[in-house]
């Protein structure tokens, strides 16, 4: 199973940006699916979740300024990010809970990163 994400870049402060990480490979189902961060010299932290019922958290920096969604038929999880600011400056990486068919366990699948960079 591989994660591919997508949609990093540059903005400018006050701008928006829309994550993808589509997960492929012979997936039987995904459980929940997370976006995580890391900016330089930091502990990656967790920025959103979101479950196979479309149940969402968020950490209270980006609560009312991103928003997590999936789209179960293309085992694909969006992160739609408004209002960035240059501390959302970081890499995005992508993580699922999958169960592989021949599986009766999930495991944990981690993408490759997407570069968001918010200028001031």
């Amino acid at each position: 199973v591989q994660l591919q994400a997508s949609g990093g870049g540059l903005v400018q402060a006050g701008g928006s940006l829309r994550l993808s990480c589509a997960a492929s490979g012979t997936i039987r189902s995904i459980n929940v699916m997370r976006w995580y961060r890391q900016a330089p010299g930091k502990p990656r932290v967790l920025v959103a979740s979101i479950d196979s019922g479309g149940n969402t958290n968020y950490a209270d920096s980006v609560k009312g300024r991103f928003g997590i969604s999936r789209d179960n038929a293309k085992n694909t999880v969006y992160l739609q990010m408004n209002s960035l600011k240059p501390e959302d400056t970081a890499v995005y990486h992508c993580n699922a809970d999958v169960q592989r068919y021949g599986d009766s366990f999930y495991y944990s699948s981690w993408g490759q990163g997407t570069q968001v960079t918010v200028s001031s």
